[in-house]
């Protein structure tokens, strides 16, 4: 029994002991027994599958919150009421990616999630609907690395982003410097895709300095896009009969440092951390897209779309020490939809109905005529000011300009958005704070120029 106890005080003393011996004041401890742990951060979601990690499943979380005041359109209803100016708030993305390097050839790559989730979200033209309906898969793709020690030739198919005429046309969102993507560059959005994915077959790589994507895509008919088909006539619309596949390239040269080729994915601004200088072309053709009719649809007439870019994309250090960095990229995009083609759109749309008058169709809210037949010049710069600008571990900021001016052919006066904003970079993309303003052309349907309409929106994005 004794021999019991006096294990038991053992036991009791010497933890007591050590902790005491812890918390000795300074002038009787060394540095060592005093000093902290040092911290740790986990900069991603990855597990290892290898020794050398060269095999690895990865997982990341983007979640963008919008709160928006917007300056509404000529004519503009919301839920059958007269709404001069509308304020809401929504999820502009909620998105999972889970993808993996599985072998030393074998890749695969998934993205679920939402867009475009408002007060709005589901709602149709009779005021009602389900709004929970909208998360999705947005790429589910597998992709064959032919030569395992370079990035020559990969090989994949499935639902994917992989595309030709810009890069913005398959972009990083996580990763873009402006408030949202010039979406006008993802060309067919919504109408013969799945929100610019398309199931595709494709080729691509980088030969030196040279960076390239082929892709032949299998279009989603519009009539399974789930809003209401325009009749045909004389403005061209996408066709309602007949199936044809798309083609489409992407073509750039890396002056300096080259791009990352892990996904098809094309990053928006790198923040410093690299020297890139690019000269970008692209294009995507499909026969028979579209339709137009002089007669009410008695006879028709099918005419191929044919759209092509070519850019210049500079983004690059300024003082390193600093950590300033310059990101601009100016682009001419040749887009040919058929006769007069044009398509009002306005992201996550605050309004869901139009009064009657000269207004174009669609036309409500925040929206502005984003695609049509003719040519857009897209420009963007910002600049990131010097790391800890704010104090240390609260970031610096990066002001931000960019315009899209448009010459469609059905607008008599050329069309021109411009944003002016600035990110605060909390950490980076990891935690970012954008408020931007935007300034909007309004058009009677007769092709005139009415006037200009605004809006202001602070976003919040989580990026991990």
């Amino acid at each position: 029994m004794k021999k019991k106890v006096l294990a038991i005080l053992v036991g009791i003393a010497l933890p007591v002991s050590v902790v005491s011996a812890q918390v000795q004041p300074d002038n009787q401890a060394s540095a060592s027994e005093t000093k902290p742990p040092a911290k740790t951060n986990i900069e991603e979601l990855r597990l290892k599958l290898n020794e050398d990690g060269s095999h690895y499943l990865k997982w990341t979380f983007l979640n963008q919150v919008w709160i928006r005041y917007n300056d509404s359109n000529p004519g503009t209803t919301v839920m059958g009421e007269p709404a001069n100016e509308t304020f809401d708030i929504g999820l502009r993305r909620t998105r999972i990616q889970f993808y993996g390097q599985l072998t030393d050839h074998v890749f695969f790559y998934t993205q679920f999630g939402q867009n475009n989730f408002n007060f709005l979200a589901g709602q149709n033209a009779n005021n009602n609907g389900n709004r929970k309906f909208q998360v999705f898969f947005h790429d589910v793709l597998g992709e064959y690395k032919v030569w395992k020690d370079n990035e020559k030739l990969k090989l994949g198919g499935g639902l994917t982003i992989a595309n030709g005429l810009s890069r913005f046309s398959q972009p990083s969102v996580g990763t873009i410097m402006t408030l949202d993507v010039p979406v006008f560059a993802q060309a067919t959005v919504d109408q013969t895709d799945e929100f610019s994915r398309k199931l595709s077959i494709y080729a691509r790589g980088q030969l030196g300095k040279f960076d390239y994507r082929l892709v032949l895509s299998d279009p989603f008919p519009v009539t399974s896009s789930g809003t209401a088909l325009p009749s045909i006539g004389p403005n061209a619309t996408f066709a309602q009969q007949g199936h044809h596949k798309q083609y489409q390239g992407f073509f750039m040269w890396n002056f300096f440092d080259k791009e990352s080729n892990t996904t098809p994915y094309m990053t928006g601004a790198y923040l410093g951390k690299k020297k890139v200088f690019n000269l970008e072309a692209g294009f995507i053709t499909q026969k028979n897209a579209m339709w137009v009719s002089n007669d009410g649809g008695v006879t028709t007439e099918y005419q191929n779309m044919k759209l092509w870019s070519a850019a210049l994309f500079y983004d690059a250090p300024i003082d390193a020490e600093k950590g300033t960095a310059l990101a601009a990229y100016a682009g001419y995009f040749n887009l040919d939809y058929g006769t007069h083609y044009l398509r009002y759109n306005g992201i996550m749309n605050p309004a869901n109905g139009m009064a009657t008058g000269p207004y174009y169709a669609n036309s409500q809210g925040n929206a502005f005529p984003m695609f049509g037949t003719g040519q857009v010049l897209y420009a963007q710069i910002g600049y990131l000011l010097k790391k800890d600008l704010l104090g240390e571990g609260n970031g610096t900021l990066m002001p931000y300009a960019s315009i899209m001016s448009g010459d469609y052919d059905r607008l008599n006066d050329r069309m021109n958005v411009w944003d002016i904003g600035v990110n605060w970079l909390v950490k980076g993309h990891t935690s970012k704070i954008t408020l931007d303003y935007q300034n909007r052309p309004t058009y009677t349907s007769d092709g005139n120029k009415s006037g200009t309409k605004g809006q202001v929106l602070l976003q919040y994005q989580i990026y991990f």
